[in-house]
């Protein structure tokens, strides 16, 4: 069950943190005016101006700002604006995760796992799963539920798996809805008791970001518990 939460590839999960983790991270990035540079920065990206981007986010980066660090990682990595630079890129992507920036701490456990431009490390990978995890990083999370459900890189431990999806499934992951849902469908010693209801609950949720298979689910418990009532009435 968990496979259907795997990470895709690790190009596919090297984005710009724009305005969205800009504004979520805002309230422990310095003052102005690395701040302001970053705006300009994330502005002149928008409108394809790479060398101008490159040039603010590296000045801002300097001042300390985790956003800009991250970003300007990243164009250093996808060679934007520059010729591809990754010694440099990893120097800057490792400030931005120590300055607590849970998307660079969530893609250093991605290179990890995969061995992308580090030595594949399982411990290190799930080192960094967690920081971001605990940091409120909604893939980190489930990364690191998966890995403890399935064993990979850390001892197997179902009630650590249990609670990681279920921050996930909290924050409004999908898929980690549908699993946490499972758990309540089946009950799992020692770690949740069996609760139809908790189950129909978190379906319905993982239903409503479009999953067939929840949906399906939620109707087939629906409907055993309409056959039971009617059982017991006879």
């Amino acid at each position: 069950m968990p496979s259907r939460l795997r990470a895709a590839a690790i190009a596919a999960l090297l984005p710009l943190c724009l305005l969205a983790v800009q504004h979520a991270q805002a309230a422990r990035q310095p003052p102005a005016p690395a701040q302001e540079l970053t705006r300009q920065a994330v502005t002149a990206y928008d409108a394809g101006a790479f060398d101008s981007a490159l040039r603010d986010f590296a000045k801002a980066a300097q001042q300390g700002n985790r956003l800009a660090q991250y970003n300007y990682a990243m164009m250093l990595l996808r060679g934007e604006g520059t010729p591809v630079r990754q010694e440099e890129a990893l120097i800057w992507l490792h400030r931005a995760a120590e300055n607590d920036m849970t998307q660079a701490q969530f893609t250093f456990g991605e290179m990890y796992e995969h061995g992308e431009l580090v030595p594949r490390s399982l411990e290190s990978a799930n080192q960094w799963y967690r920081r971001a995890a605990e940091g409120g990083h909604v893939q980190a999370q489930v990364e690191l539920a998966t890995n403890y459900f399935t064993g990979r890189g850390l001892a197997r431990d179902y009630g650590k798996a249990f609670e990681w999806y279920t921050r996930a499934a909290t924050a409004g992951d999908g898929g980690a809805q549908y699993i946490v849902a499972s758990y309540y469908e089946r009950g799992e010693p020692g770690v949740v008791e069996k609760d139809i209801e908790q189950a129909k609950i978190w379906y319905a949720r993982a239903a409503a970001h479009g999953d067939p298979g929840a949906l399906a689910k939620l109707r087939s418990l629906i409907e055993q518990g309409l056959k039971a009532k009617q059982a017991g009435a006879m």
